[in-house]
């Protein structure tokens, strides 16, 4: 339709809402088959200042939610690029980019992938970029991290863009050690699940595990 071949059509859904397939889109959640409830209800009411609502409103409850676990249990579950994952859960629910595999592989990746080139140029433990300055092995360690990462994550159809800032939040120092990664993936599935459950419970029908048709 409008000149565009399947295979462009599959590939802009990746990383839009999966029902661009059927080319109608008035705001970023307008095309959502089977919303319910109070997205229904926004959307139905105000149109795409209903959707900014929902955004808004996902956004501060699931990192709100986080943070007070965060604060119940003294870890620091919440770090800078959950809070794009949030964003991307209630922006483009149904999207594959959004969805609970792409995050929790996009994150799991971008974490591991960085912690190997931490351990290949040594910086395990040492302190951050951040504190010390970039040397000539920092650099190399986040650049490739981040290319890494971007390259596993095409090869397994996982894109998820948030994992981009969480390798480089690895990879600069920030956090080191297996037990602070441990810490930030416990983060990653905590928001998954809540921010799951939220669009579930708010008329959102956001795919269990993939966002793929």
């Amino acid at each position: 339709m409008f000149g565009a071949q399947q295979r462009d059509i599959d590939q802009i859904a990746e990383y839009a809402d999966s029902s661009i397939r059927q080319m109608v889109r008035t705001g970023s959640l307008a095309p959502i088959a089977g919303r319910t409830g109070l997205n229904r209800w926004l959307y139905d009411k105000w149109g795409n200042r209903g959707n900014a609502i929902y955004t808004a409103l996902g956004s501060l409850l699931t990192i709100g939610l986080s943070g007070l676990i965060a604060w119940a249990l003294d870890e620091p579950l919440v770090f800078p690029s959950l809070g794009a994952t949030a964003f991307l859960f209630f922006e483009t629910p149904m999207a594959e980019v959004a969805s609970v595999r792409n995050t929790l592989i996009g994150h799991t990746v971008g974490t591991l992938v960085a912690f190997f080139w931490l351990e290949v140029f040594g910086l395990v433990g040492e302190p951050s970029a951040i504190a010390t300055g970039f040397t000539a092995d920092r650099v190399a360690c986040v650049a490739l991290s981040l290319a890494f990462t971007g390259g596993i994550l095409r090869l397994l159809r996982a894109a998820h863009p948030p994992a981009g800032a969480t390798t480089v939040i690895v990879s600069i120092g920030l956090l080191t050690t297996v037990e602070e990664c441990a810490i930030l993936l416990t983060g990653v599935l905590l928001l998954s699940t809540a921010a799951w459950c939220l669009n579930r419970a708010l008329g959102v029908p956001a795919p269990v595990w993939t966002g793929a048709k």
